[in-house]
Order: C-alpha cells, then sequence, then structure tokens
C-alpha cells in the first residue's frame, strides 16, 4: 500500500514534518493530528516536566554520530543529576562513557533527543531539542518539543545503584558489524527497548528523537542481522515511524536490569505497512525493522540495577497485552 504524497500539506500550527504527516494521511488521521499538534507539543517544559526529571536516576539519549548514524543511550546519576533551572533549558551533569558510540553524537550545538522514564512508576516525558551549553562534564539542552507519554506498554521495576554513578569503568570500543549469539540472547528475552530516530526538516532542522518500545520477552523477532517491531494503535504522533519514512536510519538500545549490560545497535530502518507478515503479531497495525549494520556490547556499563516492582502486576507480567506487544505511539 502507498503512502500519500510527501508534500502533504499541513496546518500552519502543527509541530509535524513531512514523514508523521504521511503516516497519519495513511490512517485517515491528518485533518484531527493537524488540531491536536500545537496543543500537545510544546516549545517548553511545564513544572510537572520539570519536576519529573529532577527525580530521575536516568535518562535515554538519542543522538547522531559523524557518520550520520543515530544512537540510543542511557546516562545516569543520582537523581538531580538533570535539572531544569527554566522552563526552556534542561541541565544534564553526566556524560556517556567513552566506549559509548552515542558520546560520537553530543558536543556544543548538536541535536538530540531525550526520554525521561521512571518505571517504578511507569511515567514518562520526551524532550527534544539543542544542546545550548558544554563544558565535557555536563551539559544544557534548549527545549524545541516537549510532550507527555501514557504508562502503556513500560513494565515496573525498582532501581537501585550496584556502585557509584560517578564510577565509571569504560572499555576499549569495540564495533562488530552484526549480532552475536550473546547480543541475540538479550535481545529474545528483553521486554524492553529504546530507539533513536532523525529527520532533517525544512524548517526545524535536524530533530533527533529516541522512544519507548515494550512487549513480552520474544516481543522482537530476529532472523539473522535484522529485527522486526510490531507497532500497534496509539497517539497517532508517528514521530519514530515518521522519520523512519524520511530517513531510514535507527539506532536501538537493550539493557539487561539485572546485569547493568548495554547493547546498541544501528542499521537500516524500514517501516512495513502493507503484509501478511503484520497479521503474525496479533494486534499489530504495522511493523518497523531495523537491518543492523553495527554493533556495541558494554557489560556492566551501567551502575543502576533494577528488579520488578512489588505492585499491582501490569498487563506485561499477566500476559494481557496483545500478542507480542509493542508501543503504539509509533
Amino acid at each position: 500500500m502507498s503512502l500519500p504524497p510527501l508534500d502533504t500539506p499541513a496546518a500552519p500550527a502543527a509541530p509535524w514534518h513531512a514523514g508523521e504527516r504521511q503516516l497519519q494521511a495513511h490512517i485517515g488521521m491528518a485533518e484531527r493530528m493537524a488540531q491536536v499538534g500545537a496543543k500537545v507539543i510544546r516549545d517548553y517544559m511545564p513544572d510537572q516536566h520539570r519536576l519529573f526529571f529532577a527525580q530521575l536516576p536516568f535518562l535515554v539519549v538519542g543522538a547522531v554520530d559523524g557518520r550520520g548514524d543515530p544512537w540510543a543511550g542511557a546516562l545516569e546519576g543520582e537523581p538531580g543529576f538533570a535539572l531544569s533551572p527554566d522552563p526552556v533549558t534542561l541541565r544534564v551533569a553526566a556524560m556517556p562513557d567513552a566506549d559509548d558510540p552515542m558520546a560520537d553524537g553530543l558536543g556544543p550545538d548538536r541535536p538530540l533527543g531525550l526520554l525521561g522514564i521512571e518505571l517504578h512508576t511507569r511515567r514518562r516525558n520526551r524532550m527534544n531539542g539543542r544542546i545550548a551549553a558544554w563544558d565535557g562534564k555536563r551539559f544544557d539542552v534548549a527545549v524545541a518539543e516537549s510532550f507527555g507519554n501514557c504508562p502503556q506498554y513500560i513494565q515496573a521495576r525498582d532501581f537501585h545503584f550496584s556502585r557509584s554513578p560517578a564510577l565509571r569503568f569504560p572499555g576499549p570500543p569495540r564495533e562488530r558489524t552484526g549480532l552475536g549469539e550473546a547480543d541475540r540472547a538479550l535481545i529474545a528475552r528483553a521486554d524492553t527497548l529504546f530507539v533513536a530516530t532523525y529527520a532533517d526538516t525544512d524548517v526545524a532542522g535536524r530533530r533527533v528523537d529516541v522512544s519507548h518500545r515494550g512487549g513480552m520477552p520474544g516481543f522482537v523477532r530476529i532472523d539473522g542481522d535484522t529485527l522486526t517491531i510490531p507497532d500497534f494503535s496509539g497517539n497517532r504522533f508517528f514521530n519514530t515511524l515518521g522519520n523512519m519514512v524520511l530517513n531510514p536510519r535507527a539506532g536501538l538500545l537493550f539493557i539487561d536490569f539485572e546485569r547493568g549490560d548495554v547493547l546498541q545497535v544501528s542499521g537500516r530502518a524500514e517501516v512495513v505497512l502493507d503484509s501478511p507478515e503484520i497479521e503474525t503479531f496479533a494486534g499489530a497495525e504495522r511493523l518497523w525493522r531495523v537491518h543492523v549494520r553495527r554493533v556495541r556490547s558494554r557489560p556492566g556499563a551501567l551502575a543502576l540495577r533494577w528488579r520488578f516492582g512489588n505492585y499491582a502486576p501490569t498487563a506485561l507480567a499477566t500476559g494481557q497485552w496483545p500478542g507480542a506487544s509493542g508501543q503504539g505511539r509509533s
């Protein structure tokens, strides 16, 4: 099934770029989303979001390296390491390790995407922007887009630090071109991943985004070095998949929450809108794939550790999510 033309017009106040508008038009929601966009995506952080970021022990970051490849990674610190001195700024007192491929995408005036996610409460907020101040130890992000997400498909987990997050043990960068047996095993048991994408737009310049996806272990289908992820009904923003339409690249982050191991991959992205394969993922409306080209595995990279929380069972824990579930906020 073909998409509408790239030059599908949008209402002047809508924040959507051409790729997002294409997918919204594909499901017959372009007019509705043009009205919704300006109401839900802000160019500042409301006080609730500012307070939320200040209580987090980690942030998920999306950045683009010098080769144009997106990477998703995590920055961690004692709560308060990320603070908002004013509604248009987030100050982050943490830096990626030298062996983190995301590090190549950070620096003065570089665009990035941020996801604040609190696993034990299943809350999350997104903030995309550009690095406005940088001294090699901390950086300020100038807000370009700020918006909230629902708790859908987030598995509740409590956290603790296994060591001080200030104690870093980066290893030598060891990049591979394909997934190893241990990589595939981690992905196969994962119930969570994070995805970084970006697009270059005429109006807003480069927009980087990082998002969450979740499901029952096995929700990511592994075929050699190709990963297939189902996409379900969500809020119809299509930030992630809209970026892929304009720029078919994606970076994925998988975390072993018990051991602190990190797996980061980057590769060619593909959006699947019309295929019999969609029906093999119960409840999926579409699929997306990443054909892995670059791989970094970083054992014990995070000081944080998580365990399942002592909360009422989520739909994930009780197996009530649709099929091999995924996050529909595309």
